[in-house]
């Protein structure tokens, strides 16, 4: 990990509206997260732009589950991953290898047709900035 945040990131990592979109994610609130998300997303140019977007995704991936879409939610779940693939292990003081993790299997789930009872939900982790 680098010492140094690009000027972007350091902005949205400290952005009021990042955590409450953090916290609406971890509460299972789909749909209202992505909104959050959503805003961030269109204010942003440089390379955060993909990871806010990939988290997006698999919000939305599981707001189309909630509404019994499967289908969608395959494909937002893959796109998610797709642009979450760039992103290192931390970005925004968040750990995105445990997200990629319980999105890649939930996906691989969906895939196989196999019950998400037991897998479970995406979450985001924040990582202290003193660590």
């Amino acid at each position: 990990m680098s010492d140094h945040l690009d000027p972007e990131e350091a902005s949205l990592t400290c952005d009021p509206r990042l955590g409450e979109a953090v916290r609406l994610f971890n509460a299972s609130e789909w749909y209202a997260c992505h909104d959050g998300f959503e805003a961030l997303w269109h204010e942003t140019q440089g390379p955060c732009r993909r990871t806010l977007q990939g988290i997006l995704q698999i919000a939305v991936a599981h707001h189309h589950l909630d509404r019994g879409n499967q289908r969608g939610a395959m494909v937002l779940l893959g796109e998610g991953l797709g642009r979450l693939q760039g992103a290192g292990a931390v970005q925004f003081n968040l750990a995105l290898d445990p997200l990629r993790e319980a999105a890649r299997d939930r996906l691989l789930a969906l895939h196989q047709n196999r019950s998400l009872a037991d897998l479970p939900l995406p979450k985001l982790t924040v990582i202290s900035a003193d660590s």
